[in-house]
């Protein structure tokens, strides 16, 4: 049973993720989806582009689903975030776990997520009608 999948992908595919983090002793799954919002500092967002140091941000999310396998008695984890050009309302990062009960599965939830947009060196650029800005230091 391979307990981590982790990836960088083009298009984020939400009707697999209930699949692959289903265990039978698992009696709770938790998921955070993020997606692309339409406002930022009230100006209308047109997309996020998202750019990866692939290699690198893979060995990291590698890392982090092991800190929470470690801290957590965690059966499956889920890791996924999206590069190139995102519309609003489109998925960005899909973070996962299953775990016996919930209180693991929230706990874990969000130490991925938080620990993803720390240390994973993934970055986002805002594009707006008339400007577009790097949210975190360009590569």
């Amino acid at each position: 049973m391979q307990k981590i999948s982790i990836e960088i992908v083009d298009i984020i595919d939400t009707s697999v993720v209930y699949d692959e983090l289903s265990d039978a002793a698992s009696g709770g799954i938790c998921v955070f989806l993020g997606t692309v919002r339409e406002f930022t500092n009230n100006e209308t967002v047109v997309s996020l582009e998202f750019e990866s140091y692939k290699m690198m941000a893979l060995k990291e999310m590698d890392k982090i689903a092991n800190e929470a396998l470690a801290k957590w008695p965690l059966n499956k984890v889920v890791i996924r975030h999206a590069v190139g050009v995102k519309k609003v309302q489109e998925a960005v990062v899909v973070i996962g776990v299953s775990a016996a009960h919930r209180n693991e599965c929230f706990e874990a939830c969000r130490f991925l997520i938080d620990t993803l947009k720390a240390t994973v060196p993934i970055w986002k650029k805002e594009m707006f009608k008339n400007k577009s800005v790097w949210v975190s230091a360009h590569p």
